[in-house]
């Protein structure tokens, strides 16, 4: 035999080597595929031969602070096509339209598509629901589903919130809370082959889903009620654009109350509950309806800042007993204007009639404008933005609702002139929001406490376990416990002999504040255009609530004593009551509830004969137009005349009297004459120019606010 030669040998072993290789490559990929790649590719071929569809998890319930339900989850079952499945697509198309009242053409586009699974129609009715698995159609499958719902309709729906059709928290509590609330969806799985039709072999599998978590509030529903109906009656009553109200637990700094009017339906948030502005939004575009929605959405109580006014008085004077700078008997005297600030003279409510010679506490109760000024010199632009920051003011106070508003306070101490700390002193030239206000008042009257605003209380299972709980949080001390008595007692004189008389209520200690104040609007005042508001604690000998009631652009009254404090009063008096606190009459008091009076007509009389007659009688009045004389004429009354009253009762006057267009004094500083003239006469101001150059002095002071019909002037030189 012969031996095969050397070019044998070489093919021979070259053939060996690629065997070798080759059989090393593939057991290297083998290796690899099986390994490494092992896993994915298991989990790729799992998803090839199986179609899964979700099973959403019921989102927990939220709860008042009594237990009772305010947004739950409803059964709703959801329907989906399986195309793969499906044998006769006409005739499912044309029974799954009539029956789910839906287009028969788009239903036979969805389920012929080549896809594993599609949605026809979320969250079906029972009738529906049965109707269909009557006709046993094949591929067409019914999900057990769950909705939001919101038992109350639009009960405080500006706290609740509202889910998307997914049922994702978008406002509210629903949003803020979404991953507790949402739980974990589960998955209906079962075999498919590459068709996606279910093979007959081997059994589906259904991984349940996990329930969220239910959410208790500190809301409680019947004081919700109380403040619902309030709000109602008064937005119908002034044609406000807003109504807010607040009622909150002093002592913890828990919200006991929240809402906002006018509001919507969070079962159908993009739907007006007005019929007039729903068919206005007819034509709309979608963007502009988009703008509508957010509108409608927007949370006044804490997303709109707001300059207070009045109601700002109560951290002035709480500012300056805490420094020991005054004592309610430390003495003032009113002329009725304030005229030694370089370009600018400030007034009294009271111009007209100055009060003269009083101390603090008779300040207080006339709420005079020369007594707040001469407070807030007293103590100073440093110490007073110490305490205006302290009681939480220019910061968010971190209520568990999104949209908050810091509010607008000056940034920096140096910009602070001694006409800008005289007007804030009466709440004037700085801007807050609704929930900053009572926040820093129920500091005010729970012993100079700042809390936390707090809007839930726990997180709880579906046994009713408390998986979390959220106890009251002090973010600092503010004043001093002889401090807080002390307002207390000061703002209880307001509402027995001051202002805020309309808030009075027999056998319960009521302390209060008004406040007025004209809005600004890009930038400049705008005439007619009013916020009233008034800010209260009962009982004052040991505070239980406390409330704001703000109404922005009232139409006709705006004063804060005759368009919110009535507001305050009822809720108060029902929550007082709900709450068991027990009046306590003094002999007066009991003698006013027994005896009655008849209102006499004082329509067409002068503000001065009226006030007289109506005091003879036993009753009280207000008015609080701040530009009127005893020449005034009165044109309607409340209580209409022949009502019956209780002796002591108030009765609120409206004059003849139109408010005066006001705007912001503009900074003329270093600008040229002919810059000048512009804005001016954009203005529509009169003005006397003096001298040539830059302006180096003009009266009014910038940033001061003055009347349109006021003269300007304005003195030019070399710089």
């Amino acid at each position: 035999m012969a031996r095969p030669s050397y070019s044998s040998k070489k093919r021979l072993l070259f053939v060996l080597g690629v065997v070798i290789f080759i059989s090393t490559f593939l057991i290297g990929r083998l290796g690899y595929l099986q390994v490494v790649k092992g896993e994915e590719l298991k989990k790729g071929a799992l998803e090839q031969w199986t179609k899964g569809i979700t099973i959403k998890s019921k989102r927990g319930i939220i709860y008042d602070r009594k237990g009772k339900k305010l947004a739950v989850s409803v059964s709703a079952s959801t329907v989906w096509a399986s195309p793969a499945d499906i044998k006769d697509p006409d005739k499912t198309a044309k029974e799954v339209a009539r029956i789910l009242n839906l287009d028969e053409e788009q239903v036979y586009s969805k389920i012929t598509k080549k896809i594993g699974t599609e949605k026809l129609k979320q969250w079906i009715t029972r009738e529906e629901a049965q109707e269909l698995r009557k006709l046993k159609l094949s591929g067409i499958e019914i999900v057990d589903d769950n909705r939001r719902y919101y038992p109350y309709g639009n009960f405080a729906s500006y706290v609740l919130g509202f889910t998307n059709i997914d049922n994702n928290g978008l406002e509210g509590i629903e949003n803020t809370y979404d991953k507790y609330l949402t739980g974990t969806p589960g998955k209906w799985v079962k075999t498919t082959d590459a068709a996606s039709r279910q093979l007959p072999f081997d059994g589906e599998k259904i991984y349940e889903a996990s329930d969220g978590l239910s959410v208790v509030l500190t809301i409680d529903e019947t004081i919700q009620h109380f403040a619902e109906k309030a709000a109602e009656e008064t937005h119908t009553l002034t044609q406000a654009k807003n109504v807010s109200i607040i009622v909150m637990e002093p002592k913890t700094g828990d919200i006991l109350a929240l809402t906002t009017k006018p509001d919507y339906d969070p079962n159908e948030p993009r739907v007006p509950l007005n019929e007039a502005t729903k068919k206005q939004w007819e034509n709309l575009s979608s963007e502009e309806l988009q703008k509508r929605w957010y509108d409608m959405w927007r949370n006044f109580a804490i997303s709109d800042a707001y300059e207070p006014g009045s109601t700002f008085k109560i951290i002035t004077a709480a500012t300056a007993l805490e420094e020991n700078i005054i004592k309610p008997e430390t003495h003032f005297y009113c002329n009725g204007f304030v005229r030694d600030i370089k370009g600018a003279v400030l007034k009294c409510s009271r111009w007209y009639n100055p009060h003269g010679s009083l101390n603090f506490r008779e300040g207080m109760n006339t709420s005079c404008n020369v007594v707040f000024v001469d407070v807030g010199r007293k103590v100073g632009k440093e110490t007073f933005m110490k305490y205006i920051k302290a009681f939480g003011f220019g910061e968010k106070t971190e209520i568990e609702l999104n949209g908050e508003q810091a509010g607008i306070i000056p940034g920096n101490i140096d910009n602070i002139k001694e006409v800008n700390l005289a007007t804030m002193s009466y709440g004037h030239g700085i801007a807050i929001t609704p929930l900053q206000l009572i926040n820093a008042v129920s500091a005010v009257a729970n012993g100079g406490n700042l809390m936390t605003p707090r809007l839930v209380k726990e997180l709880i299972d579906d046994d009713g376990k408390v998986v979390e709980s959220f106890p009251p949080e002090l973010k600092r001390k503010v004043i001093s416990e002889s401090t807080s008595k002390t307002m207390l007692e000061l703002l209880e004189n307001v509402v027995r002999d001051g202002t805020g008389t309309s808030a009075y209520i027999p056998g319960f200690r009521v302390g209060g504040k008004t406040g007025t104040a004209q809005k600004i609007i890009d930038g400049r005042y705008a005439p007619g255009k009013y916020i009233g508001s008034f800010v209260a604690v009962a009982p004052a000998d040991d505070p239980q609530v406390a409330i704001l009631v703000v109404v922005d652009e009232p139409v006709g009254q705006y004063y804060g004593g005759t368009v919110a404090a009535p507001a305050a009063k009822s809720v108060l008096e029902d929550t007082l009551n709900y709450l068991e606190v027990a009046p306590k009459f003094t002999e007066d008091e009991k003698k006013m509830v027994a005896e009655k009076v008849i209102v006499p007509d004082v329509v067409g009389k002068k503000i001065g004969e009226a006030g007289k007659y109506l005091t003879d009688l036993g009753l009280k009045y207000t008015t609080e137009y701040s530009d009127l004389t005893s020449e005034s004429t009165i044109i309607d009354q409340f209580p209409l005349p022949n009502t019956e009253v209780q002796k002591g009762s108030i009765i609120d006057l409206y004059l003849n009297i139109k408010p005066v267009e006001k705007i912001i004094m503009p900074d003329l500083t270093s600008k040229t004459k002919a810059e000048v003239m512009g804005i001016l006469d954009d203005l529509n101001l009169n003005y006397e120019l003096k001298g040539e150059g830059t302006v180096i002095n003009q009266t009014p002071a910038s940033g001061l606010q003055i009347s349109t019909d006021e003269k300007i002037e304005v003195e030019f030189g070399d710089t």
